[in-house]
């Protein structure tokens, strides 16, 4: 960097009276003063010129105190100009610059700094470490550990608590251990450090140990244990957590509500996400970019797309992540046709679309059964953006075609893809093959996997689910031998809804529940209206070697129906139904669920493991396909 020019011509002092306009009689102990305080770089600048007319630019003190302000102010271009300019810097001018760096998270040049100190034979100190630690990567991080331990600082509390967080942050959680538990003193900083890292790292469990013994715990800590539960998948301790911290009268900040809206969109929760947007508003937080999409994301995943769209219209400056999140929103509502207007909109905006934008048009097309349209964008992506397809995209092609029945050619795509399919997009192909009956291809691909030692549970379950949807039931009882044998179970269907902003979960054939009795008789009345209506159980479905009696039974106790069922007899008339599955809905309770909706003139959304269906007046906003 040519940091020498920066101030050959030192910036003019103005002449109006303002704190910081220099008395040139000013002692140095008086002008460092006025470093400290002042707030503005334009301050430092008319200081620091003062400083070169009166022959005080080489003063150490105000030299080091005029570098620290120049990189707190955000310009640490004008603050590595200066460490060059000044001779001989100590320990403190090195430390400085190198904590400038490092808190910008720049390790590369805070390492560069750390090195020069030592071949100008300048001995760091406690503080040097703690600064040149933040934010550095673990092996990094193991090579400044031994010069730690060569020169003694190892028992400094700072020092120790930056190479907890180092080893914790790197995944090498083991180690961040080992020390953190030879710490005489635990600090909350150490504490938080841990908890990160096994937070961080899915052993959430353990995290919530050291959380539980914490004596004082601030916003950061509660925070690191609520967004390590939302992002492990489990929203509902997220939630507990959560009222805990409000109850323990602990303000929540952006980073907590952002972690809890993430949590309200993983659970389908739309009561609790309106009441967090609520307290947004009540509590003067702004609904900036990054909150307002937070927003979008969790009403989409809620299936309130018109609260979506609201957010999304009133977010100032959209990006990027902004116009994806409404895109994605769109599609896996199943409303395509929206999802591609938006990608057309953000064309005229001069936005360049990512990776996560062709997700969510290919998804659109795939909900909407756009072959044509989803081979055109796919095929754009490398053309006219220059992004390479990745998994997923891969993944949405695959289901797409599939779902469209293009077999073959799903196959032949993930035979010439460059990259190595993953279980999904095998499990995606077979669930095509099952949605047309195709058993040659199934067995084909199965055949495939098990050469290549890629089969998984999945894959003997897809193949099961196919043998017995065509009633080959020899092949069901040799897949189920296999799964026994090799430990493998199916996942039990689950259904849950969220009324009073509490979450009520249902598992398939298993009713535990305060009302139960209330939801049996539901069942009953729900059994008579859809009689009258000229039901038939499609018991073709049914993937056991019983009877048709037996088979009506089986597909009476799918979990979404005991949640409708509890969902009619726990609102009022005319409110919404929310139900999330987390398996692919059946065609019977798709028909079931249309019928529910004509008869009781409810709207019924159901989200489903692959999309979201909207019931209304006996139609589905999938039009049948999915």
């Amino acid at each position: 960097m040519p940091s020498t020019t920066i101030f050959t011509t030192p910036p003019l002092v103005t002449t109006s009276t303002t704190p910081t306009q220099c008395n040139y009689s000013l002692p140095p102990d008086r002008l460092a003063l006025l470093i400290d305080k002042s707030k503005t770089i334009r301050q430092i600048l008319q200081i620091h010129a003062s400083l070169i007319r009166h022959g005080l630019e080489t003063h150490p003190v105000l030299n080091f105190k005029l570098q620290r302000s120049y990189s707190t102010l955000g310009r640490l271009d004008y603050s590595v100009a200066l460490f060059n300019l000044t001779h001989n810097p100590n320990v403190f001018f090195y430390t400085s610059i190198i904590h400038g760096h490092a808190v910008n998270n720049l390790h590369e040049q805070a390492f560069e700094f750390y090195v020069q100190m030592l071949t100008h034979d300048v001995e760091p100190n406690a503080f040097t470490f703690s600064s040149i630690l933040k934010a550095c990567p673990l092996e990094s991080g193991k090579i400044l550990h031994c010069q730690v331990l060569k020169l003694r600082f190892d028992s400094d509390t700072y020092v120790r608590t930056a190479l907890v967080d180092v080893y914790a942050r790197g995944g090498d959680v083991a180690s961040a251990r080992k020390l953190f538990d030879t710490m005489p003193e635990k600090s909350l900083v150490s504490l938080t450090a841990m908890i990160t890292g096994y937070a961080k790292h899915g052993d959430v469990d353990e995290a919530r140990v050291l959380f539980d013994a914490m004596e004082d715990r601030d916003v950061v800590s509660w925070n690191v244990m609520i967004d390590g539960y939302t992002q492990h998948g489990r929203p509902n301790d997220a939630f507990v957590l959560f009222r805990k911290m409000l109850k323990a009268n602990l303000k929540p900040n952006e980073i907590t509500l952002l972690a809890v809206l993430s949590a309200c969109g993983q659970l389908g929760a739309l009561e609790s996400g309106r009441w967090v947007h609520s307290y947004l508003k009540n509590n003067g937080i702004e609904i900036n970019v990054h909150v307002g999409t937070a927003l979008v994301d969790m009403y989409s995943k809620c299936g309130s797309l018109e609260d979506a769209r609201l957010v999304f219209d009133k977010i100032k400056n959209k990006d990027i992540v902004a116009w994806n999140s409404m895109i994605v929103g769109y599609a896996m509502n199943g409303f395509s046709q929206e999802a591609l207007q938006l990608f057309s909109d953000m064309g005229g905006m001069l936005l360049h679309p990512t990776d996560i934008t062709f997700i969510g048009i290919l998804n659109a097309c795939a909900h909407a059964g756009l072959v044509s349209e989803g081979w055109a964008f796919f095929c754009s992506m490398k053309d006219e953006f220059g992004i390479e397809p990745k998994i997923e995209h891969y993944g949405c092609m695959v289901n797409l075609l599939g779902r469209a029945g293009h077999l073959k050619e799903a196959y032949q795509l993930v035979k010439d893809m460059k990259i190595a399919p993953d279980p999904v997009l095998w499990g995606t192909l077979l669930g095509a093959c099952r949605l047309y009956g195709n058993i040659g291809l199934a067995e084909e691909v199965v055949r495939f996997l098990v050469d290549h030692n890629l089969a998984n549970s999945g894959t003997y379950i897809l193949l099961s689910n196919i043998y017995a949807a065509t009633g080959h039931w020899d092949g069901v009882a040799r897949m189920r031998t296999l799964m026994k044998d090799s430990g493998v179970q199916k996942e039990p269907g689950c259904s849950s809804i969220e009324v009073n902003n509490k979450v009520h979960e249902f598992l398939a054939g298993n009713l535990r529940h305060p009302k139960s009795k209330e939801i049996y008789m539901m069942l009953e009345e729900i059994n008579g209206w859809l009689k009258a209506h000229g039901y038939t159980p499609e018991t073709d479905i049914v993937l056991h070697d019983i009877g048709e009696i037996e088979k009506e039974q089986s597909l009476e106790v799918h979990s979404e129906k005991f949640a409708i069922a509890f969902g009619l007899i726990s609102t009022r008339p005319g409110t919404t139904i929310k139900i999330f599955k987390n398996l692919r809905v059946c065609s019977d309770c798709h028909v079931v669920t249309k019928l529910i909706s004509k008869i009781t003139g409810r709207r019924i959304v159901v989200r489903d493991r692959n999309r979201f269906h909207h019931f209304v007046d006996g139609s589905c906003s999938c039009g049948d396909y999915w």
